[in-house]
């Protein structure tokens, strides 16, 4: 990390300030829903799947197949409902009671960019929970995408889950509470994955990121947002990204770190900023930047403690499958001078939280460390993150970063990736690591530095570091094994 605070003056030396390349300094949405938008949707060449439950007929809540116009399913404690108190587009919907099931007996060969799932409360029945879950393997094992969704209205909203997986697909819908009350469920839509546009910005070809900004990340000199307008992020930076090209140069957006979200860009995925102020959240359909939303949550030196809530909503958000970027500076890194600085923070969320202690396997080591190394993990040919479609990663460079220590005890699928020079391939000692929580990745890198491409707001020091060695290979191998796209 680039900067020093007033406090590390005193104890560094000017020489390692002259040298120093460290500027001081990845769901649903709940909407309500628009029949017309519905058909217009199904008429569209984007569209896989789309099941209107008109077709076919089943009368009892008995486990059975039922023939649809989309294919063949399995009903399990659920029927084709068509009574006045079911709640529908058309003449039927699927209604579904205690731990009932409605499963897809076909594959969508084209992948799953998002699918769209409308829902309500049977007549005055109480409130339920349900899931939405999918298998590429023909249903031989399943994964669920996004998060528990509560069905409370009495009229049809839409349930939209970003799940972009390429290949073949099949979804099952699963009641989870248990109860006796039901739900009706009724046009079903996979929009094929490649396809679909989820931002609204005119891509939206590949995977979703998001940017945290609530962390003061631009406090001080720091700078470690994709975009900012008169020095303050926002969700969506300008100009549009839909306007990128393979020749568009970095400077089309202002912030350290823009070369990063522009090659994403350019790898055909979509970013956005979590602007200050905004809610960081998993499973709140009322918020339209919550994590399950997002493939990839990138949060770049933070300088706010999380929040326990927040600590649950990251820790979830990874464990259902999502990607978390964590980047870190070197002790005594306080920015905003708040008495946390990023290890301390980082150290924070993997061991007081509510969801489960040390759920990575490692930690961040209070140290400060400033050096160029080669010591890349051996017989790395076959890793994703270092021999990844974006190049191979033969070196790193810290200027004022933190080491990590790994423990595979606590979680044995973490993986040390880059060393100091001149120190064993061990547990101790390291600048890069990966591990996996739940069905969800992480990665974790320990200096700031090393992403920097040394534009941003006026007035900040800031220094060319992306380009630099295979800096921008390692990150962005990183960023797309995070999303599961390598």
């Amino acid at each position: 990390m680039k900067i020093l605070t007033n406090f590390n003056l005193s104890i560094v030396c000017c020489g390692i300030l002259l040298f120093a390349s460290c500027a001081k300094e990845k769901g649903y949405n709940t909407v309500p829903p628009e029949k017309s938008a519905w058909h217009k949707a199904t008429t569209e060449s984007t569209v896989g799947v789309s099941e209107n439950f008109d077709s076919g007929t089943k009368g009892s809540y008995a486990t059975g197949g039922v023939t649809l116009s989309s294919g063949s399913w399995t009903f399990t404690d659920a029927l084709l409902g068509n009574l006045s108190n079911d709640v529908k587009n058309g003449t039927q919907a699927a209604r579904v009671r205690n731990s009932g099931k409605l499963t897809m007996n076909f594959d969508n060969p084209n992948g799953a960019g998002t699918v769209t799932v409308q829902h309500a409360k049977f007549g005055s029945d109480g409130n339920s929970t349900w899931q939405l879950w999918y298998s590429t393997n023909g249903g031989s094992n399943y994964t669920q995408t996004g998060s528990t969704i509560t069905t409370s209205a009495n009229t049809l909203q839409a349930a939209t889950f970003t799940v972009n997986v390429a290949g073949n697909i099949r979804f099952e819908i699963r009641k989870t509470d248990g109860a006796s009350s039901r739900i009706d469920f009724d046009d079903f839509i996979i929009n094929n994955y490649g396809t679909t546009d989820t931002t609204g910005t005119g891509t939206g070809k590949g995977k979703k990121f998001l940017f945290d900004a609530t962390k003061a990340e631009t406090a001080g000199n720091a700078d470690w947002v994709i975009d900012e307008d008169n020095s303050i992020p926002q969700r969506f930076p300008t100009p549009a990204q839909s306007g990128i090209t393979a020749s568009t140069a970095e400077t089309y957006w202002t912030g350290a770190i823009s070369s990063w979200g522009i090659a994403l860009v350019k790898t055909g995925n979509t970013v956005e900023t979590l602007p200050s102020g905004t809610a960081l959240t998993y499973g709140n359909t009322s918020n339209p930047q919550d994590l399950a939303n997002y493939d990839v949550f990138v949060v770049d030196e933070p300088n706010i403690l999380f929040t326990a809530a927040e600590k649950t909503a990251i820790l979830n958000f990874v464990s259902h499958g999502g990607g978390l970027f964590m980047i870190s500076d070197h002790t005594m890194s306080d920015r905003n001078n708040d008495g946390y600085d990023s290890p301390a923070i980082w150290n924070d969320l993997m061991t007081n939280n509510s969801v489960q202690n040390n759920p990575f396997g490692f930690s961040i080591d209070l140290t400060n460390i400033s050096e160029i190394t080669t010591n890349v993990l051996t017989n790395s040919s076959s890793n994703p993150i270092l021999n990844g479609s974006q190049g191979s990663v033969s070196k790193l460079e810290f200027n004022n970063g933190a080491t990590i220590t790994i423990n595979p005890a606590t979680n044995a699928s973490v993986q040390g990736l880059i060393w100091q020079g001149g120190y064993a391939q061990g547990n101790t000692h390291l600048m890069s690591a990966s591990s996996t929580f739940g069905s969800g990745r992480i990665y974790v890198v320990t200096d700031s530095s090393p992403m920097d491409d040394g534009t941003g707001a006026p007035g900040n020091n800031l220094y060319v570091s992306w380009p630099l060695y295979s800096h921008a290979a390692l990150f962005m191998n990183a960023s797309l094994w995070l999303a599961k796209l390598q």
